[in-house]
């Protein structure tokens, strides 16, 4: 009953700020709702967590709303407020008893034009994402929602734009630190794009620049460790952690699409990435990111897709730092491969295998419609690593299996993963989709990196998800 009350409040409470806005702003409202199920056998290979100190559910059903309401004062003003719930049924806001209601701000920022300029400034809690070529679902650096202000200047209509801003990742301790004396607790990043597009083609340039602290919690990042922007050695080598109080990390790069020789597409990303350079040796990060595919949209009934990537990988030292390229919040995926996270319909099922630190290859078969409002994809992927096992192994010796690498997501070089994916879509109704998600992988692991234990449990891994999504 509690429940049902704080549901109730909280419709009561947008729907009549909507009462309210309307009569001076126009209000629209937009959402989606998911609920689906979840079939996996041998989670993650083994079935376990991660630290192998648990068995993952092998049936888990999800649901997931979520409410965007803009605030339109007029065609150059507008605030977004992005509502949501997402937990498994049983759980948390989905139990019978006792329920813990957790409604989730994910958006919310003013947009708005500088008077008499096409000038548009966004600031709050917004939706961002480094540039990478749109096949690859995301970034592989940074995409989520971030604090922050952009501002895009148009230069050249519809040709070139100037993007810059800046984002707040974190700041630990709030408004005020723990102690009389101040300490660096934040993560800062300040970043420039130039997107350029032709005919036939576009290219976009960019560039960030991250300020990260001595104090700053890592328990924002992937893994609770911070493993995306640190070294192993930092937390295996003497002395632990940073000698400096902040430390710099900047990346560069290009994404290409184009489209040219139409029904042929091509895309390709170049990335270069480090940090911590003036700390110790051990401590430092640094590395490259490629991608690139091509498609073919001249078919009425399917899309061929062939992408692969590559990306450096730790050489057998750790006392010389990493030679992986950093990254904060990654959503990369290529054919939205059961491999990758990012770019699926339902979540919460992926291998998740770094493209950090490894390369391969992936081909699909997009788009493939038969039968009408039935649309299907099938997708294989390959995936080896480029890291030394020495490095993987002296990690996993010192800080433990699985809590800095991580088995079938950073892989050595003798090591590899294969994935199948097969997905379907049937509109029910223009706005109702019934989609069933299917993935098959299988990963050959050295039992000398993970030892004996993990080794021996390993199995293929499968997964079966089915649903509804709604769309309003």
């Amino acid at each position: 009953m509690k429940r049902f009350v704080m549901l109730a409040t909280l419709a009561a409470f947008v729907f009549g700020m909507v009462g309210i806005a309307t009569a001076a702003t126009e209000v629209r409202m937009v959402g989606d709702a998911r609920i689906h199920a979840n079939w996996y056998s041998n989670y993650q290979f083994t079935g376990w967590n991660r630290a192998g100190t648990r068995t993952v559910d092998p049936v888990t059903i999800w649901e997931r709303f979520r409410l965007r309401t803009d605030f339109i004062a007029n065609e150059s003003l507008k605030f977004r407020l992005g509502l949501k719930v997402e937990d498994v049924w049983g759980g948390g806001t989905f139990t019978a008893d006792n329920s813990a209601v957790a409604v989730q701000v994910y958006q919310a920022y003013v947009q708005f034009k500088w008077p008499d300029t096409d000038i548009t400034i966004t600031a709050g809690y917004q939706p961002m994402s480094m540039p990478q070529s749109s096949f690859f679902n995301g970034s592989v650096v940074v995409d989520t929602d971030i604090a922050g202000i952009g501002i895009t200047v148009p230069v050249v209509e519809d040709t070139f734009n100037v993007v810059f801003g800046f984002v707040r990742y974190l700041d630990t301790n709030g408004q005020s630190d723990t102690t009389t004396t101040q300490v660096a607790d934040e993560l800062d990043s300040f970043f420039l794009v130039l997107p350029i597009t032709l005919d036939g083609f576009s290219i976009t340039p960019w560039g960030t620049v991250g300020i990260a602290g001595i104090a700053a919690n890592s328990g924002v990042f992937e893994d609770g460790n911070m493993a995306g922007v640190t070294s192993a050695a930092t937390f295996m080598l003497a002395p632990v952690g940073w000698k400096n109080n902040q430390n710099f990390y900047w990346w560069a790069g290009c994404a290409f699409e184009a489209d040219a020789f139409d029904p042929i597409k091509l895309y390709a990303d170049v990335i270069y990435g480090e940090g911590v350079r003036a700390d110790y040796d051990k401590n430092k990060r640094w590395g490259w990111f490629i991608d690139g595919a091509i498609e073919y949209t001249g078919l009425d009934m399917l899309t061929p897709q062939l992408s692969a990537w590559w990306s450096s990988g730790e050489d057998g030292s750790t006392r010389n730092g990493s030679e992986r390229m950093p990254y904060v919040v990654p959503a990369w995926n290529a054919s939205t491969s059961f491999l990758f996270d990012g770019g699926q319909q339902f979540k919460n099922g992926t291998v998740d295998v770094n493209p950090i630190g490894s390369w391969g290859i992936t081909a699909a078969l997009a788009n493939i419609s038969f039968i009408e409002d039935l649309s299907s994809r099938i997708t294989f992927t390959y995936a080896r690593g480029t890291n030394s096992k020495t490095a993987l192994r002296d990690a996993n010796l010192v800080l433990g299996t699985n809590n800095y690498f991580i088995m079938g997501k950073d892989l050595a070089v003798n090591e590899y993963v294969l994935g199948l994916s097969f997905d379907h879509e049937y509109m029910i109704y223009e706005n109702l989709a019934l989609i069933a998600e299917t993935g098959w992988a299988h990963g050959e692991f050295d039992k000398n990196v993970w030892g004996r234990r993990f080794y021996n449990a390993a199995g293929d891994m499968w997964k079966v998800s089915i649903g509804l999504k709604y769309q309003f």
